[in-house]
């Protein structure tokens, strides 16, 4: 393993790579969770469970069906006392937590091939992992570096079962309120 340096590391995390691969793990464990209709079906949904993925030490105040001694989150004290301390934090827009990233990662994942739209609620967007999509997330989650991230992806598309992305960013507003209430565009830290 090359050993990279703080400058080196903060770099490589702005690559659209790394947030393809988060994502497409997030979406394969979502599709693949009874009670998500084999989809990811919305870009709020997305969004808010994106933030609990990317912020896994909030994510047990958020979901009921969550609880942080899940050995699949991978939380240590420091996460739990610095929940906001993250390598790829996100900014606060008006309707919560988003990333401008989205839709170059999603259109990045599409034209790949690893992910492909699906039926969606009306005015809605939904993805599904494509065949190659499920390949390339097991080969990732199999490997030490992404293996974490897919142990979360789990965990969080289990406890997010049946809700919709709007009910997430009620729960996120509601249970972490001291949290959003911050400037828009503000980084999430």
């Amino acid at each position: 393993m090359i050993d990279l340096d703080a400058a080196e590391r903060a770099l490589l995390r702005e690559d659209l790579a790394y947030h393809q691969a988060r994502v497409l793990l997030l979406v394969t464990a979502v599709s693949a969770s009874k009670g998500h209709a084999a989809k990811l079906d919305g870009l709020t949904k997305l969004a808010k469970l994106d933030f609990l993925l990317r912020y896994p030490a909030l994510a047990p105040d958020v979901l009921d069906r969550l609880d942080a001694l899940d050995p699949r989150l991978h939380l240590d004290i420091e996460d739990l006392t610095r929940p906001t301390n993250v390598e790829a934090p996100m900014t606060r827009y008006k309707y919560g937590p988003w990333d401008d990233r989205y839709y170059a990662v999603l259109g990045a994942l599409i034209g790949r091939g690893l992910l492909r739209y699906t039926a969606a609620r009306k005015g809605s967007v939904a993805v599904a992992p494509t065949a190659a999509g499920r390949r390339l997330a097991s080969q990732l989650a199999a490997g030490d570096q992404w293996a974490e991230v897919a142990d979360r992806s789990q965990a969080i598309a289990e406890a997010s079962a049946n809700m919709t992305g709007n009910a997430l960013k009620d729960l996120i507003y509601r249970r972490l309120a001291d949290l959003m209430d911050r400037p828009h565009r503000q980084v999430i830290r």
